[in-house]
């Protein structure tokens, strides 16, 4: 009997130990959340990386990103988008052409610019990962696993620095055994940023093929 309540108690304590450690991913989280929320604008380069050994697939490019509210202009793999509020605008140059749609929820699961620091309110259960040291810095990364069996991701860490509350790096493993990474090289607030940053002006792309989605 003293055995078996023994294990009672080790399984309970176990048990506890998890869920604090799930509470403060989810603390760490909301901070990193409540605090880009105060901020007016933000300016992100990035680096993204993608892999699949099996494939023999590998992708290193740069990119960046200006963010205020849902508003979102990015250049990335050559194209040009953002969002105006009602609709998104994808320009690619070395096509001439600008697709336009209507401004969607986007899909389920879809990692847009403007949920960037929120999307894991919602789909996601969060577990409490390793703490890495970058040049100095703590990186504390959470583990985010899709509520949804059927998703598309196995699971997402998202790394955090916890002297800054700002997210450093983001790696997504797909059920595929496609690791896409994305690493914050810079980052800015409250930049001065022009009025026209979020707004199409169609008389700069008269020889372009504009499809309206």
């Amino acid at each position: 009997m003293r055995k078996i309540i023994t294990t009672v108690i080790l399984i309970l304590s176990i048990s506890f130990a998890y869920a604090q450690d799930d509470a403060k991913a989810k603390k760490l989280l909301d901070d990193v959340s409540n605090k880009i929320s105060k901020y007016e604008n933000i300016y992100v380069q990035f680096k993204y990386n993608l892999d699949n050994t099996k494939e023999k697939v590998h992708q290193e490019t740069r990119g960046d990103v200006t963010m205020k509210g849902d508003l979102y202009n990015v250049n990335f793999l050559g194209t040009n988008q953002f969002f105006d509020g009602k609709k998104t605008y994808t320009i690619i140059t070395e096509d001439e052409e600008v697709n336009i749609s209507d401004a969607e929820d986007n899909e389920e699961g879809t990692i847009t610019p403007s949920k960037f620091f929120t999307f894991y309110k919602k789909g996601f259960n969060y577990k409490w990962d390793v703490i890495e040291d970058i040049s100095g810095r703590k990186i504390q990364y959470i583990k985010l696993i899709p509520i949804d069996s059927n998703s598309d991701i196995k699971h997402i860490l998202l790394g955090v620095d916890i002297n800054t509350n700002h997210i450093y790096k983001l790696i997504e493993t797909g059920n595929n055994g496609t690791v896409t990474t994305l690493t914050v090289s810079e980052f800015k607030t409250d930049q001065a940023i022009s009025k026209t940053l979020f707004t199409f002006d169609k008389s700069k792309y008269e020889n372009y093929i504009i499809n309206d989605l």
